[in-house]
């Protein structure tokens, strides 16, 4: 393992991904400047993932590993997976709920205070979808 892979390569691939930032920052704040901003992070990306596979750091990772772990290593990869997406869909699925629930409520409790309690029941509601996920993320890997 030489200095290039383990300093060189990964500054490069953070040089990379923030050059759409220092673009924002120096030029002015105007939608083609965003959009130009969002095109060049999208370039970026996907330059540092096709440099990640031209240039894998194979010292890291041995194969040998994986192909004697077998089904085993599939079965939990998959399990961690799920646990995953349930965390990430749960977590989308809260920020559509508040998104549209605390704006209501803010709304209602400013015209009626009284509405408080019930404004919040509602919000609260919505932020018990990521727990779910939560959960079930934890029972998944439990399982694993």
């Amino acid at each position: 393992m030489n200095i290039f892979e383990i300093m060189i390569i990964p500054l490069f691939a953070v040089v990379l991904l923030i050059l759409p930032v220092v673009y924002v920052l120096k030029k002015k704040k105007s939608n083609k400047s965003a959009k130009t901003a969002f095109i060049v992070n999208i370039c970026s990306f996907f330059a540092v993932l096709a440099l990640a596979c031209i240039c894998p750091i194979g010292s890291l990772v041995s194969a040998e590993t994986a192909e004697t772990a077998g089904a085993l290593i599939k079965s939990a990869g998959l399990g961690y997976i799920a646990a995953s997406i349930s965390v990430g869909l749960g977590s989308i699925g809260c920020g559509i709920a508040v998104g549209s629930a605390a704006p209501a409520a803010i709304g209602a409790v400013a015209e009626e205070p009284k509405s408080f309690s019930k404004s919040l029941i509602f919000v609260a509601l919505g932020e018990g979808v990521a727990l779910y996920g939560f959960l079930i993320s934890f029972m998944i890997l439990n399982q694993l």
